[in-house]
């Protein structure tokens, strides 16, 4: 990842590519290779021995160019059986959604072998799942009847097995496979229970009249003692259901702040419901932005010995949720110091309908325009978008420059990846020792 802090006229150093281009990795070559002139019996024996290779270095495959130290060849793979018709990988936005016939595995002929290269940027992370088609009939060979058939078979797509690394998925009980080139951004390991301190994650029915009722709130709290007088930075995260629910968080947390890198904070982390609410709450919505500042934080506060104090107080999200996380730093900024929003959906705009999902802009994004004919807000803003999220880099870039126009405090970050869980929690973590580092601010 890259971390830019000039001005946006003064472009970083040219890296090498990094969108993906197919190609058979040096394993495979070397199986095909073997399966020239071979007998049956001698075809499955190398087959076995593929197999048992692949067992002791995992997938995917991860090998290295001649003359490309740069990049490397990530081998998908997938140990079929007869009734296998074809194989497809569901890739973190290395898919193409629209032509899912590139993602298709292709069979070594008289094995069990299916394989897809890819070539890479060393610092790549990402997720991706694998999913077989089993049907009695042959695959399809009208093209547009067969995308419909390999978006049918996306839906029952899950992790590879053969890949010790998970992440679940937001809405749906398949978790999805993680893998990470050896110059992705170093990521802190969770250790073992009974290793460290361990902070504790608590889920409580919080007030939320602005939003109608009451909302499910996933809290974290820190190990340790506390001085009576102590006030804990605060981070307010939406999606609480995934981070401190589902992808461990709080683990994370924990090693930073025994490590000393991190200050002990308090997490405020609303629970998203699902996707119907999600979609109607988050974006530039005042309501939701009234919740958190209003009622959140003073609800938290009676508690727990969490800060009143803007500059160390953050506001966090992905998606909507960085939208949400923008518009409470432009709202509110005598409440949130700090924003961070990773990959927003600066698509959003005012009177899209609730379950709208438009990635295409039109001129503008509309949250740049609001910044940019506003007055700037005395907030910091820390952007994180992934080089695979098509135009969301190109918004996010042009945020950046009106933000830094507009004399805000603002860093933005580019990671190797997509619009993934797994590249937004090494970023989120790197971003909170940035922030609000390991010594406690002034008591306010």
């Amino acid at each position: 990842m890259r971390v830019q802090t000039a001005a946006p006229t003064g472009r970083p150093a040219a890296l090498p590519d990094h969108r993906p281009a197919r190609v058979t990795g040096p394993r495979v070559a070397r199986l095909l290779a073997q399966l020239t002139v071979t007998d049956d019996a001698r075809r499955a024996r190398c087959a076995d021995a593929f197999w048992q290779d692949v067992a002791g270095r995992g997938t995917p495959l991860v090998e290295e160019i001649d003359g490309a130290p740069d990049h490397r060849v990530v081998t998908f793979l997938w140990r079929g059986h007869r009734a296998t018709r074809q194989v497809l990988l569901v890739a973190n936005r290395l898919a193409d959604r629209d032509h899912l016939a590139d993602s298709l595995l292709e069979p070594v002929p008289g094995t069990d072998v299916w394989h897809l290269g890819l070539r890479l940027r060393a610092d790549h992370r990402g997720t991706y799942r694998i999913a077989a088609d089993v049907s009695a009939k042959e695959p399809p060979t009208d093209p547009g009847v067969l995308q419909a058939r390999l978006r049918s078979l996306a839906v029952h797509a899950t992790r590879d097995p053969l890949n010790p690394r998970s992440l679940p998925t937001r809405w749906g009980p398949a978790e999805s496979s993680v893998f990470a080139l050896p110059d992705a951004p170093a990521e802190t390991r969770p250790r073992s229970r009974g290793e460290r301190p361990a902070g504790r994650v608590e889920r409580h029915r919080a007030p939320a009249a602005a939003l109608g009722g009451h909302r499910d709130v996933w809290v974290y709290v820190p190990p340790g003692r506390r001085r009576a007088d102590e006030r804990l930075p605060v981070l307010v995260l939406g999606d609480g259901d995934m981070w401190l629910g589902r992808t461990g968080l709080q683990h994370t947390l924990d090693v930073l702040i025994d490590e000393g890198r991190l200050a002990p904070l308090v997490v405020l982390a609303p629970d998203a419901v699902d996707r119907a609410t999600r979609d109607r709450e988050l974006g530039a919505r005042d309501a939701f932005v009234e919740f958190l500042a209003d009622e959140l934080l003073p609800w938290a506060a009676a508690r727990w010995p969490v800060t009143s104090d803007p500059a160390r107080t953050v506001v966090a999200g992905q998606g909507l949720g960085g939208v949400t996380a923008l518009h409470a730093g432009h709202l509110r900024p005598g409440r949130f110091g700090h924003v961070v929003a990773q990959s927003p959906s600066l698509w959003w705009r005012p009177g899209l309908p609730p379950d709208g999902r438009h990635d295409h802009v039109f001129g503008v994004p509309w949250l740049v325009t609001r910044f940019a004919t506003t007055p700037a807000r005395p907030v910091t803003v820390h952007l994180d978008v992934g080089l695979h999220e098509g135009p969301a880099a190109e918004h996010c870039g042009a945020l950046y420059a009106t933000l830094h126009s507009a004399r805000y405090q603002v860093t933005r970050r580019e990671f190797n990846g997509g619009h993934d869980h797994a590249c937004w929690h090494v970023a989120l973590a790197d971003t909170l020792v940035r922030l609000l580092g390991a010594t406690p601010g002034p008591t306010p």
